[in-house]
């Protein structure tokens, strides 16, 4: 453990943070997996979820949790995969 005021609350302040992350990017895997359900379900419902999906990553990159090109990255790819099931139907 450490020995220094300013070092023991800099712990404190990592796992408050890893925490809140951890929370954020649990949530950020679960509308993605949703997406990817509703996806095969219908293209339609899947509309709706990335609707939703799209504000909780980009939340996710403004907090810094995750890197904002990543995000960017992350909604294309669902975006494109939502485009081809519709052109497909």
């Amino acid at each position: 453990m450490a020995h220094h005021k300013s070092a023991q609350k800099r712990i404190k302040q990592s796992l408050k943070k890893r925490e809140r992350n951890r929370i954020v990017k649990g949530a950020l895997r679960t509308v993605i997996k949703q997406f990817q359900t509703s996806l095969v379900k219908g293209s339609d419902e899947a509309k709706g979820v990335l609707d939703t999906a799209v504000p909780v990553i980009a939340k996710a990159a403004s907090k810094g949790i995750i890197h904002k090109k990543n995000a960017a990255r992350k909604i294309s790819r669902l975006t494109i995969k939502l485009n081809k099931a519709m052109a497909a139907r």
